[in-house]
């Protein structure tokens, strides 16, 4: 993957096939590693595109939970992190060798607060283990697995940050 940086801001800028490749190597770094897993929890929305890879590489059931700390109109903006109330997933629990994925990890405040909250809200969890592509040098946290580690704290520029400025109305004219 390669490291398309803003000369200005420092920022890290990522192609959509720069992104898929980056799910499928992270797959391949957790495939390496031997470790079994029951269930792969996904972080919405960072979360949900390697969520979806990864069930379907796996062949495991994919389970998500909605968690927010970015807000603003460009969705930019760190503030308190909010948790969903409960997981939606197809399977009747949530339990055994769960391996939770997001595609980043900036801060760590959301890893922080989300994998005590799944061990007291699902107790049948026996295992968890965490997966990201980014992990940056400032989090508090750090992954199990991830791709790449980030000095500081760059933003990254993903593909699908367009829709967050783009209105519908403004794509029907784009036709």
């Amino acid at each position: 993957m390669s490291n398309l940086k803003n000369p200005e801001q420092n920022d890290l800028w990522v192609s959509w096939d720069e992104y898929h490749r980056a799910i499928e190597l992270l797959a391949l770094k957790v495939h390496e590693s031997g470790l079994q897993f029951d269930h792969i929890l996904c972080l919405a929305r960072g979360g949900l595109r390697i969520g979806d890879v990864f069930s379907r590489l796996f062949k495991l059931p994919l389970s998500v939970l909605s968690v927010s700390s970015y807000r603003g109109s460009a969705g930019q903006e760190q503030g308190q992190i909010q948790i969903g109330g409960s997981i939606a997933s197809v399977e009747k629990s949530l339990s055994g060798r769960v391996l939770l994925v997001d595609d980043l990890v900036d801060s760590g405040v959301t890893f922080r607060e989300v994998q005590p909250w799944l061990r007291r809200h699902h107790p049948e969890i026996t295992e968890m283990k965490s997966a990201v592509i980014w992990v940056k040098s400032v989090s508090v946290v750090v992954p199990d697995f991830y791709l790449q580690y980030l000095e500081g704290s760059p933003w990254i520029h993903q593909p699908f940050e367009i829709y967050d400025t783009l209105s519908i109305q403004e794509l029907a004219t784009q036709k």
